[in-house]
């Protein structure tokens, strides 16, 4: 929802920027499933999710004997969307960072 309205404020070219950052950076449904699908228990999709500490335990712990990748497959969904949202808020907050510095920089120049 954050991120509606911070796009909002952005202006066309901006959101143009957005968009191709987000085809580099974000991360891949088909990827993640076939993580979890060959890697599950090991916890693939996790580290590739960047849920690094969860992932930890679920290699050491196998999946909790496969229990946990079970579960993973319910809220897989769920854990991409909000990466996927990170990532673009991040992508977001550099862009308005650039235009902030941009104005300074005008302005320093006018003085």
């Amino acid at each position: 929802m954050q991120n509606m309205l911070s796009k909002q404020e952005l202006t066309s070219q901006e959101l143009q920027m957005l968009s191709s950052e987000m085809d580099k950076r974000q991360k891949q449904v088909v990827v993640t499933w076939l993580l979890w699908f060959f890697l599950g228990s090991l916890g693939g999709h996790r580290y590739y999710l960047g849920r690094t500490g969860t992932a930890i335990a679920q290699t050491l712990t196998l999946g909790g004997l496969g229990i946990w990748a079970l579960i993973d497959l319910f809220l897989i969904s769920g854990m991409i969307r909000q990466e996927n949202e990170k990532i673009e808020m991040n992508i977001i907050q550099d862009i308005q960072l650039m235009k902030k510095a941009k104005m300074n920089e005008a302005a320093a120049t006018l003085d």
